[in-house]
């Protein structure tokens, strides 16, 4: 045995070990297309895909386990873990954007004071014509569906400015 390894508590093992079962568990979150760009080992992507594949807790737990034995031999534990971040980030400023979206939406519906030109002076790019009309259409409609459609579209035309 090297002084590395006789350096290493128990404790630190465990914490070892679940780390790479959550970095295990985030993998196996990914869609396939995403998951075989990584290059990982094939071990590795079989065993992601049996967990995905048991329907049982228990099942799945032991996988999981197995899952980050398997991990403990992949070269490059710092890239997975910085792509998974670079993942998760991406998605929560994508979440971000479509709940301040829902913000305009709602205010531009609601005729709030100066909500228009608000979003106008935010949003330059944006067609004045297009979304007066649109609001038009949703102010003018007859039922709560067609009211509900206009606002979808408002929605819609609202990320093709953004």
């Amino acid at each position: 045995m090297s002084d590395e390894e006789i350096d290493v508590s128990k404790s630190e093992r465990k914490r070892q070990a679940s780390h790479l079962q959550n970095l295990g568990k985030r993998l196996s979150e990914l869609r396939d297309s995403e998951l075989h760009s990584l290059d990982l080992p094939t071990r590795l992507l079989d065993a992601i895909a049996d967990y995905r594949r048991f329907p049982s807790h228990e099942a799945k737990r032991r996988q999981l386990q197995y899952v980050g034995k398997v991990m403990r031999d992949v070269d490059d534990i710092a890239a997975i873990q910085e792509l998974l971040d670079r993942h998760d980030g991406a998605s929560a400023a994508q979440r971000h954007e479509f709940h301040l979206l829902e913000q305009w939406r709602e205010r531009l519906i609601n005729n709030e004071a100066d909500a228009l030109t608000e979003y106008l002076n935010a949003y330059p790019n944006a067609d004045r014509q297009r979304l007066r009309q649109q609001l038009q259409r949703i102010h003018k409609a007859k039922d709560e569906t067609r009211q509900k459609a206009a606002a979808r579209e408002l929605f819609r035309m609202l990320r093709e400015f953004a």
